[in-house]
């Protein structure tokens, strides 16, 4: 692929239909964009199961289930199984690594599964193992997160 050809596939240019939609959304539409669809199937303490049917937004070029959306789930319920073991904030991020095991090859509507598990909450880090599977079994991505919750206060 040549560089014009590079250049054209990431630059959004203004006035084009996708740009003007881009434009119209609301501020903080991100996490809605990813998680919308998602529901808990398990909720306790350390731990969240949730599934959801993959939607086309979700998917690449090659039909399989995009590797940021999967980082960014691991990213937004790692930080919800967080806040299930009570620390005052869940933080923000500050390593994300995720092992692609297998593509995921997905058909639109069929069911993933994620499962994330605190790991240890001390009282500045969290971390914490989230799986993501297909409803079958099978391991599609395994992710480990750490967050930093914050220093807390000397008042």
């Amino acid at each position: 692929m040549d560089l014009e050809s590079v250049k054209r596939h990431l630059e959004k240019k203004e006035g084009t239909e996708i740009a003007l939609s881009i434009k119209s959304m609301p501020s903080q539409v991100y996490e809605s964009l990813i998680l919308y669809g998602l529901h808990i199937d398990l909720a306790e303490p350390g731990r969240l199961i949730c599934s959801m049917k993959v939607p086309p937004r979700l998917l690449n070029t090659a039909k399989s289930l995009h590797g940021g959306a999967m980082a960014s789930l691991v990213d937004l319920i790692g930080a919800a199984a967080i806040a299930t073991v009570g620390p005052p904030s869940t933080g923000v991020s500050v390593e994300i690594g995720v092992s692609y095991l297998d593509a995921a090859f997905v058909d639109i509507g069929e069911e993933i599964e994620v499962e994330a598990k605190v790991l240890r909450v001390g009282k500045t880090f969290g971390t914490l193992n989230v799986e993501i599977r297909k409803k079958t079994g099978k391991i599609v991505a395994q992710g480990r997160h750490t967050r930093f919750l914050g220093l807390p206060s000397n008042m």
